[in-house]
């Protein structure tokens, strides 16, 4: 576990969103990491599939490793990621 330097505002915004779905302010960070780096990897899929994968995920073990190996055995060729 390491500290994130961010901005204050984007910390404002964590507050705001942590409140708001009733999160930590890490829990909400964590989770617009996770989203954040399956929508770099999976651009076109959309928020809402990137959310249910991700409670599959939790469903089954947390490990976002493991996810994305399962993502690329489910999704579709023409919506795999590019990496």
């Amino acid at each position: 576990m390491g500290l994130v330097k961010i901005s204050d505002a984007l910390h404002k915004s964590l507050r705001t969103a942590s409140a708001a779905f009733s999160r930590s302010i890490n829990a909400q960070a964590e989770h617009w990491m996770r989203v954040g780096m399956l929508a770099e990897l999976y651009p076109s899929l959309s928020y809402a599939e990137l959310c249910r994968l991700l409670l599959e995920a939790e469903k089954a073990d947390g490990d976002l490793h493991a996810l994305i190996a399962r993502i690329d055995a489910k999704v579709p060729e023409k919506k795999k990621r590019f990496a």
